[in-house]
């Protein structure tokens, strides 16, 4: 089968402990937080969901089952760690079920406020200059966020590091370059710092706003922000 240039499958980041939370996740993994009702994977599979995309990964660990049980009936294929393997150690194992092409990574731990970030990316993707394009989020849209940010972003788009925007948790990544690096659990910065190096990672400035569901107090952020969308 050919491979293709255009990502058509999502891995959504779902393992980790989200200890930040406190309480909140105690007895549930965050992404079954409810945010005005709603958990936070349901909230971030809407975004995949509206563009269409044929193949979901959900990588599972703390508290797995439940999420397993949140999402049954659905089209989900799941890669389960038995450690936590980070975010770059969790996409190089699920590579069997995503498969070679590029594909979109989406954290699930975010509200977004205004176009789907997905539907952007995908419409300026350009796989001939590209190795990752990520969406990034400019500070004053940014609830529930104190860093100073990841990246400087060049007028044609090309990152550096450095504090800037905000990586918003969603990009189109390709994958090969996982298999140059020799670990089992990673950050995706060593991945990004291949694509620095070659000058290939490239963002795209985020229209709306964005609010990071980290902490409980990240939780009535968001709330707050969804409150404020137009029915």
């Amino acid at each position: 089968m050919p491979r293709s240039v255009n990502p058509d499958t999502v891995m959504l980041f779902a393992a980790g402990f989200g200890t930040r939370m406190g309480a909140l996740t105690a007895e549930r993994p965050k992404p079954l937080v409810l945010v005005a009702g709603r958990a936070l994977i349901d909230h971030a599979l809407d975004l995949t969901a509206a563009v269409g995309i044929s193949k979901t990964v959900v990588n599972l660990h703390y508290r797995g089952q439940m999420i397993r049980d949140h999402l049954a009936g659905r089209q989900i294929l799941f890669a389960e760690e038995p450690e936590i393997l980070e975010t770059g150690g969790g996409l190089k194992a699920a590579l069997p079920l995503l498969g070679p092409d590029p594909v979109l990574t989406l954290n699930s731990d975010a509200i977004w406020q205004g176009p789907n970030p997905i539907e952007a990316l995908l419409a300026a993707w350009d796989p001939t200059r590209m190795d990752a394009l990520m969406m990034l989020i400019p500070p004053k849209q940014a609830l529930g966020y104190a860093g100073l940010g990841d990246f400087h972003m060049a007028e044609g788009g090309q990152l550096t590091r450095g504090p800037g925007a905000i990586y918003g948790g969603v990009q189109i990544l390709k994958t090969e370059g996982l298999y140059e690096i020799n670990q089992n659990a990673f950050s995706l910065n060593l991945l990004w710092d291949q694509m620095l190096s070659k000058g290939r990672l490239f963002g795209l400035t985020y229209p709306g706003a964005w609010c990071d569901v980290g902490n409980p107090d990240g939780l009535k952020l968001a709330e707050d922000l969804i409150g404020t969308k137009d029915v």
